[in-house]
This record gives structure tokens, sequence and C-alpha cells, in this order.
């Protein structure tokens, strides 16, 4: 299973939120790329960004502070946050990025996610935000009437090979992942599944390991210490480069 670290970006600098509560923003880091290049040295392959200013925005905002990382570290970099257009996917993945997420846009123009996955295949990610199992949007601000198993199921047809959930009651509070919801979704569709928030300690990342899940984000865990990114990596089974 991948271990992927997170570093989420708010008007320049790395932070983290609470359930997704802006007004929660804490800095948890000196800046990106002194917190990518520690996640590095832990043994991280991969590396999850989101410009929270861009998903608010729907545009992206701390596209430097992105490429900053990927150009001065050798970790793949896998990047959501306000990502709406066909030419700001191409200037990502055209400019080292491995991975565009999409989130938003996946719910609001399915049309659109076709062709963005018909174009980049499994460069695309699909990120399916829950709020008690109905999928928000626009950076968490607005929760649509949608199931997230149903809209999952949607994403695979079109084609999406990754997922990453995130049960936003969960996301910041290092009160464990939503095993329940995460193992459903795992079953319900063929698609990688990545778990994102909540998780707290290496019993959380043996948890997930043990539901078959394709690998998990870290986020307030490392920043807070109840988590050490080597652990995480070793429970995980070792760092595969998927």
């Amino acid at each position: 299973m991948l271990i992927f670290p997170a570093i989420d970006m708010k008007d320049g600098e790395c932070v983290r939120l609470r359930r997704g509560d802006y007004a929660t923003a804490q800095k948890v880091a000196e800046n990106a790329l002194q917190a990518a290049q520690s996640f590095e040295a832990d043994g991280a392959k991969w590396l999850h960004m989101v410009d929270l200013n861009g998903a608010k925005d729907a545009h992206p905002v701390n596209a430097s502070l992105v490429f900053q990382v990927a150009q001065n570290t050798g970790l793949k970099v896998e990047i959501g946050g306000g990502i709406r257009r066909m030419d700001t996917i191409e200037y990502f993945l055209n400019s080292g990025i491995a991975r565009v997420i999409l989130g938003s846009a996946a719910l609001n123009n399915p049309d659109f996610t076709t062709e963005v996955i018909r174009t980049y295949g499994d460069k695309i990610v699909i990120g399916i935000d829950a709020r008690d199992g109905f999928v928000a949007a626009e950076g968490w601000l607005e929760t649509s009437s949608v199931d997230y198993i149903a809209f999952a199921k949607q994403m695979e047809q079109l084609g999406a090979q990754t997922i990453i959930f995130t049960d936003i009651s969960r996301d910041g509070m290092l009160s464990g992942p939503n095993l329940e919801m995460l193992d459903k979704l795992n079953r319900a569709v063929s698609c990688n599944i990545v778990a994102s928030g909540g998780i707290r300690n290496v019993k959380d990342i043996t948890a997930l390991r043990k539901l078959g899940l394709y690998g998990a984000i870290c986020g307030k865990s490392l920043y807070s210490g109840t988590l050490k990114l080597a652990d995480a990596v070793a429970a995980a089974g070792g760092q595969n480069e998927a």
C-alpha cells in the first residue's frame, strides 16, 4: 500500500485544516519544499498536494509551490484544488507533475471528465469528498445530493482508475479513518482506492492495509507526531512506486 504524505497550501503557506474549515487553518511547516524534502528523506515516493485557495477560487493559486517541490525533490507529486480546465491539466502534467486530481469538476462536468480521462488515463485521479455520505464540492463549501458510492461507480464507468476518498467529518481530527465507508467503496468499484482523513497512527495504517486499499494519505498525524512516516511506510508493507 502506498503512503502519501500531504501538503495543503493556503496563502502560500503549508497548513492543516479541521474538517475542511478554512477558519481553522494552522501553519504546520516552515514551507512546502522543506516539508517535502523531509518526507522524501523519511522514505516517501509520492506526495499529495492540495491548493486550498484554488479549491475555493476554482483555479490554481499556489501552483508555484507545487512546481518548486516537483523540481527540487525526487517525489512524484499529485495535485488537486481548483483544477477545472484542460489547459491547466496539460500545463501541470507537462511540467513534471505526476497526477492531477479532479473533485468539483468531476462532480459538475462529467463530459469534461470523460474527455480528460480519455486523454490522460491513469494520470487523472478522482477526489470524492463526502459529508454524511454525500459528495461535497467547491472546497467542501457545498454538499450535493449525490451518494458517494453512486458517484464512484459513475467515475469507474468513465474510466477512472484511482479514487481518493475523504470522509470530511474525520479530516484533520486524528479520530481514525472511516473503515466502514472505505471498505464499502473498495468492494463497490474496481478502482484503486486511496484513504484520506482521520489517520492517527500505525494501527490505522495496518487496518487500511487489511482492507486491501491502494494507498493512504497522511497529513495531520505526521505534523502532530502521532505517526512517523517511516513507521507508516513499514506498516504499509514497504513503499512501492506504483
